[in-house]
């Protein structure tokens, strides 16, 4: 049943994406003639709230890793195989506030590990990364490297767990380990232009007094401080190459996606990633995998 109901999901998200708001068809606002309210009816009716996709926005059915993922509860049975979901928006907030033509934003990326061929199928995973941001423009176009824009920003990054430090098991076989994870990064990010190849060079570091959570101390050693991504276009094809990592330690992780659309904001999808900080949880945990789906932002 839990796989007919994704395959549901699958099939009623692509026939929403290829709709053209059949509810402005519905209603007659041209003989309005209050303008205040006929904008305001006709925002609603184009459902237009501001909010735009910040990250890739997917769902992938199918994943597939090397190894078994941990278990911090002996009652918990995960397979290593799962469903992968991430809504990511942002709400555009204003801009040219010094005089730079920048633009402010706030964000926020739900990335989800669904276990939909275990028992129960339940969710091994989520992190929550609210954030904010600004876009300052380069206004000089022929730089030496293409660049064209320098993003600064702030994001943390939990997973919604509770600590249990200080919490006493009769059975200390039961005691699951503390499963809360969390990070606050400050960023900058330089985006730069060659044709059709886009890179996007990030520089992050926790946000200062954080450095040395309880709860994973050591998580820069394998995010690292640096990462760096390419987005290739060619025609209706678009890859992307992501690495990043900490030079110090050698740890870190590659990501490589593909997409093809298939209709009006719906997109064959595909991703492998290998490597350290595939999720809050397995921050430290070498994990390879593939996974196949659909996505509806690129």
């Amino acid at each position: 049943m839990k796989y007919i109901l994704v395959l549901v999901f699958l099939v009623l998200s692509l026939m929403a994406a290829e709709r053209k708001y059949k509810e402005i068809e519905s209603y007659d606002i041209t003989n309005i003639e209050d303008e205040i309210s006929k904008k305001s009816m006709r925002k609603w009716l184009d459902e237009d709230f501001g909010l735009k996709p910040h990250r890739a926005n997917y769902l992938l059915p199918y994943g597939y890793r090397n190894g078994d993922y941990k278990s911090y509860v002996p009652t918990d049975e995960y397979r290593n195989t799962e469903a992968e979901l991430q809504v990511s928006i942002k709400l555009y907030l204003g801009t040219n506030l010094l005089g730079f033509d920048e633009s402010y934003y706030l964000a926020y990326s739900h990335l989800a590990f669904w276990q939909i061929f275990a028992e129960s199928s339940p969710f091994r995973e989520t992190n929550y990364t609210p954030e904010a941001f600004v876009d300052f423009p380069v206004i000089k176009r022929e730089t030496y490297f293409n660049m064209r824009s320098l993003r600064l920003g702030i994001a943390h990054t939990s997973n919604g767990q509770g600590s249990n430090k200080g919490v006493t098991y009769a059975d200390p076989s039961q005691n699951p380990g503390n499963r809360s994870r969390n990070v606050n990064l400050i960023y900058t990010e330089l985006s730069f232009q060659h044709d059709t190849l886009l890179t996007e060079l990030k520089f992050y570091a926790p946000l200062p007094g954080t450095a040395n959570d309880e709860d994973n101390p050591d998580i820069m050693d394998y995010l690292g401080y640096t990462s760096i991504k390419f987005n290739y276009f060619l025609g209706h094809h678009m890859f992307t190459l992501m690495a990043r990592g900490n030079f110090a330690t050698g740890y870190g992780a590659v990501e490589s996606t593909y997409s093809y659309p298939l209709i009006d904001d719906a997109y064959f999808y595909t991703k492998i990633f290998s490597g350290y900080g595939e999720s809050l949880i397995d921050y430290n945990n070498d994990i390879t995998k593939f996974s196949i789906g659909f996505s509806f932002s690129r």
